[in-house]
């Protein structure tokens, strides 16, 4: 018997947010997102982990919306909803099985947790047609672990950030204090539904679990501990990858705490941190990446 997903649209709890809006009536909660689904961009994305683009890239789909709406997002044009096409679920099944035959690695997610019973039919459609590709479900980290077992069976990969470990942050930076104890169960399932890390001949990844984390200007502390935290709860389970990407835009402006890069001696204070608890399943950046240039054009190209 088929799920009836229009049951999770109608008063839609699909995050811990539980706005219990009626986004089928066209009503939004803190996403911002009808029951319409809205895609920005999609096509292949070299710039994430190299387990994860390869050398012919990630087939990365960008989703309008976001329900943790973090003051410091390189990624607001989207998150915000600025940008926007609708597309139907048919559509969005062939724009997985059109990035399958450009030769992409997996099918990337971005932001898609408001949009879980529509993607789940898109997979489902586009396997009816033959695709085969794993499924990459990126996201915040904010998470509700009901949401993340309608996924199993349909998402290979895990990429959650763990942003914040102090609740004082995650309040400012992004309007909860339960970010922390949403995104550690949420880990705890994908670990679940995952198993250890699994690898193809070319070294990439086709099941497991990478957690990013973006060291924040001034918190470094907070990322020691988040780091802490995961190496000791997950041990091999998990790779961690450590981000010095931080941009700070214009609506930043507003917490001058945030309004700078992050300096190499903070990123290198983190990752020596890592390091020194013998962390060796792991990611680190090098080089110039804190720059507007790695942000996507969204606009709407392949949708």
């Amino acid at each position: 018997m088929k799920t009836d997903w229009n049951h999770y649209l109608n008063d839609c709890t699909l995050c811990p947010r539980n706005c219990h809006v009626n986004r089928i009536a066209g009503e939004t909660g803190c996403c911002g997102q009808t029951a319409e689904l809205s895609v920005a961009r999609a096509s292949l994305h070299l710039w994430e982990e190299p387990c994860i683009s390869g050398s012919n890239g990630s087939g990365t789909v960008f989703f309008i919306g976001c329900s943790l709406g973090c003051v410091y997002c390189q990624n607001h044009q989207i998150s915000r909803g600025t940008a926007r096409k609708r597309v139907t679920i048919e559509r969005l099944a062939s724009v997985f099985l059109e990035l399958a035959q450009q030769q992409a690695c997996n099918i990337n997610l971005v932001t898609p947790t408001h949009f879980v019973p529509q993607i789940i039919k898109a997979i489902e459609t586009a396997r009816d047609k033959g695709f085969r590709l794993p499924i990459v479900y990126n996201t915040s980290g904010y998470e509700k672990v009901e949401t993340l077992r309608l996924l199993n069976g349909y998402a290979d990969i895990y990429l959650p950030d763990m942003k914040y470990k102090s609740p004082q942050l995650s309040r400012r930076y992004s309007g909860c204090l339960d970010y922390f104890q949403r995104a550690s169960r949420a880990i705890t399932e994908m670990v679940r539904q995952t198993g250890v890390p699994v690898f193809n001949r070319e070294g990439i990844m086709t099941k497991g679990v990478i957690v990013r984390h973006l060291v924040l200007p001034g918190c470094t502390e907070d990322s020691k501990d988040i780091i802490h935290y995961l190496f000791h709860t997950f041990g091999d389970a998990i790779y961690i990858s450590i981000m010095n990407q931080y941009t700070p835009l214009a609506p930043i402006a507003r917490f001058p705490e945030l309004n700078r890069k992050l300096t190499d001696a903070e990123y290198e204070e983190v990752v020596d941190y890592a390091l020194s608890l013998g962390l060796e399943n792991g990611f680190i950046q090098e080089g110039e990446t804190a720059s507007e240039s790695f942000i996507p054009d969204f606009n709407g190209q392949g949708v």
